[in-house]
């Protein structure tokens, strides 16, 4: 593969995974998480045409020095705990691209930040369990970019920006997380703190212009029971990355669902 190659200039996302391996179990009730799986597996269609790879930011890895995955055959890693015994037997053996880790370690670099190449560590949940739906072919390469320990959003806000050639280059920049993330808050009675905390980070995202949009994001704790929708922001960190990787690129929220009594939403940057 040659990722140097001219191609159509890719859309970012950000796009929820759910809980754990959710959408290969059963649940009560068992429509809890239909909708979204539903959804993310229309999201090529939607995209409109196969990417050449995939940059995936997900909210289960930090680390203090940015890295990328370096393996051109990445293991899973089954980080999460309590469930089914079959699913810690589910397979996705994408393949890895040493070529691309080492192209975004050179782009972090450009932009100032140091980045390191982990040839050993594999994707988390947060990549292969919405991926394995959106895409069960596994047949795309994949790249994974951790969170910048310390969890700045104007950081990784600048972190996407550095990314953002990637995109005419035919390369997928997602970042998969949860735009609501409070374990011990989805019930009815949060109800209406999630929907008003997704109204206002609905509101951000789609702001008229990437300026606007990009100086709210940074601001969000600033947003209406932000600390309720996220006690720990790693979920939403993946959304500044998607976010600075749009450039001047306007966002629209493409899918929205109720589960477990709280509001849940994806968003896309770009056509």
């Amino acid at each position: 593969m040659n990722l140097s190659t001219q191609a159509q200039s890719l859309p970012t996302l950000f796009i929820p995974h759910g809980g754990g391996p959710c959408f290969f179990m059963e649940w009560d009730p068992p429509d809890t998480w239909r909708k979204m799986t539903a959804w993310l597996a229309e999201l090529p269609a939607a995209i409109g045409v196969t990417p050449r790879a995939l940059v995936v930011i997900s909210g289960h890895w930090e680390a203090e020095k940015i890295s990328i995955t370096g393996s051109s055959h990445p293991p899973l890693l089954y980080d999460y705990s309590g469930f089914p015994p079959d699913t810690y037997k589910l397979q996705y053996p994408a393949p890895g691209s040493p070529a691309l880790a080492r192209q975004i370690v050179d782009l972090l670099a450009a932009a100032g930040f140091s980045a390191q190449i982990d040839p050993a560590r594999g994707f988390d949940h947060g990549v292969f369990i919405p991926l394995k739906v959106a895409f069960p072919e596994a047949c795309i390469p994949i790249v994974q970019l951790s969170l910048q320990a310390g969890l700045d959003a104007q950081t990784h806000i600048e972190i996407g920006r550095a990314l953002q050639s990637l995109r005419s280059q035919g390369v997928l920049i997602v970042g998969s997380g949860m735009s609501y993330h409070n374990l011990r808050g989805f019930a009815d009675r949060f109800g209406p703190a999630a929907e008003e905390f997704d109204s206002w980070l609905t509101g951000a995202v789609c702001s008229p212009d990437a300026q606007t949009r990009n100086t709210r994001l940074a601001q969000w704790q600033m947003a209406p029971f932000a600390r309720t929708a996220h006690p720990r922001e790693d979920h939403l960190l993946p959304l500044m990355v998607a976010a600075g990787a749009a450039g001047n690129d306007l966002g629209s929220r493409i899918f929205t669902d109720q589960v477990m009594g709280a509001r849940v939403s994806a968003y896309r940057f770009g056509r």
